[in-house]
């Protein structure tokens, strides 16, 4: 069963087409990561799925459902949100940021239940924030900002999960700890993602857009190339093996790299292609 069906999506901001004829299917407990480069349409298609935009043709199913057919709070029951970190204008207790999760399953005046506040507490628990619930949100570091937004997602009891570009303004170590707990949930999830090493490292499947299309999709080995690479971001590349987990690592090439005599770089000992900031 499909839990996310796109089916000839296009959209348009005022007279220029930004998405054409975008289709793509996503099973239950896949990872799918969907690269390309900045402008490409990526977090566009991400925002037409989470209701930020509205498409002008197109479906879009969850559970073989027309979210157009759908409240929000059907839609919030189904599939949560995490975007890039941001502090927010207005500060919350990191509890308070959680129990905003259950949004979908209270009525406008209803109050939180102690069966709910058990619920943000196992999920603070799950993300490794327990002793955090009193605790300023704009006081946290950015992956605990993202792992407070993680249990906020959780909380909503959703079976598909969107990422937004979660990691970009964060550090290589925050990055890891991010999506090493969004992988560990099995979530069905559907992320942006901007680092092709990330994309491999985490990815069940990949897809590729470029100009607004979808130009391929397929398992991490086929899609993560030489001249995939190229074609999409305009980049050399050599591909080879991560030497501890064996996933497919992608080492990049500036005009000032070197491999069998070409450029002016240099290549390790161990085969593996340097590369230095200019």
């Amino acid at each position: 069963m499909s839990e996310l069906k796109v089916n000839e999506l296009n959209f348009f901001i005022e007279n220029k087409q930004i998405l054409k004829k975008i289709s793509l299917e996503i099973k239950e407990g896949q990872f799918v990561g969907i690269i390309g480069a900045n402008g490409s349409g990526k977090s566009t298609l991400l925002k037409n799925i989470y209701r930020i935009y509205k498409p002008k043709s197109g479906e879009i199913k969850i559970d073989e459902k027309n979210i157009e057919n759908m409240s929000h709070k059907e839609v919030a029951k189904k599939l949560a949100v995490l975007a890039q970190e941001n502090s927010s204008e207005f500060d919350f207790k990191v509890e308070d940021i959680v129990k905003m999760g259950r949004y979908p399953y209270k009525t406008i005046f209803e109050d939180y239940s102690k069966d709910d506040m058990k619920i943000v507490e196992k999920m603070l628990r799950k993300v490794g924030l327990s002793g955090f619930e009193e605790r300023s949100f704009n006081s946290l570091s950015g992956g605990e900002k993202q792992r407070v937004l993680i249990a906020r997602a959780l909380v909503q009891d959703a079976k598909l999960l969107i990422l937004d570009e979660p990691t970009n303004h964060l550090d290589v170590g925050y990055q890891l700890q991010v999506m090493d707990i969004v992988k560990e949930l099995k979530l069905t999830t559907f992320a942006a993602i901007h680092d092709m090493n990330m994309a491999s490292m985490y990815c069940d499947y990949i897809i590729v857009i470029k100009n607004g299309e979808i130009i391929a999709s397929g398992n991490v080995n086929d899609i993560l190339t030489k001249d995939m690479i190229k074609k999409v971001f305009n980049v050399d590349c050599h591909i080879g093996k991560n030497p501890i987990t064996g996933d497919t690592h992608i080492f990049y090439l500036s005009e000032h790299s070197h491999v069998n005599g070409i450029g002016n770089g240099h290549v390790h000992k161990d085969g593996y292609t340097g590369y230095h900031k200019h």
